[in-house]
C-alpha cells in the first residue's frame, strides 16, 4: 500500500526509529514501526485485520471517514483513505478492498 503523510514531521516520525524513540518512546516507537511496516506490505486496507493486535478500523462521529489502529493503549495511528475518488461499495460505505493509498493523518488518543 503506499503511504503519504500529513506533515514532514509526522513523516520523520513514523520513517526514522530515532525519531520515534525521542518523540514516543521505545515501546510505541516499535509498535509504529510494526504498524508501519504491516500498512506498507498490504496490497490494500482490507488485508489488515480487525481483530487484535492492529485492529484496523473505521472511527465515528468526528472522525468519521477516518481509520486508525492501535499502537500502545491508548494511541493509536490515524489516517484516510488516499484513493481519489475513494471507492464506495453499493450502499455507500468505503470499499476497503480497493484502498490501496492512505495518508497518516495523527498519532493520538482517539478516546
Amino acid at each position: 500500500m503506499l503511504i503519504y503523510f500529513k506533515t514532514r514531521h509526522l513523516h520523520k516520525i513514523c520513517s526514522k526509529e530515532n525519531e520515534a524513540i525521542k518523540k514516543l518512546g521505545l515501546k510505541m516507537a516499535r509498535k509504529l514501526q510494526q504498524r508501519m511496516m504491516e500498512l506498507s506490505a498490504a496490497p490494500f486496507l482490507d488485508y489488515i485485520s480487525k481483530l487484535p493486535p492492529p485492529r484496523c478500523h473505521q472511527l465515528k462521529g468526528q472522525r468519521s471517514g477516518q481509520f486508525s489502529v492501535d499502537l500502545d493503549h491508548p494511541y493509536r495511528l490515524v489516517f484516510v483513505p488516499a484513493n481519489n475518488p475513494i471507492p464506495e461499495e453499493k450502499d455507500g460505505s468505503i470499499d476497503l478492498t480497493k484502498i490501496d493509498s492512505i495518508e497518516i493523518i495523527d498519532i493520538l488518543d482517539t478516546h
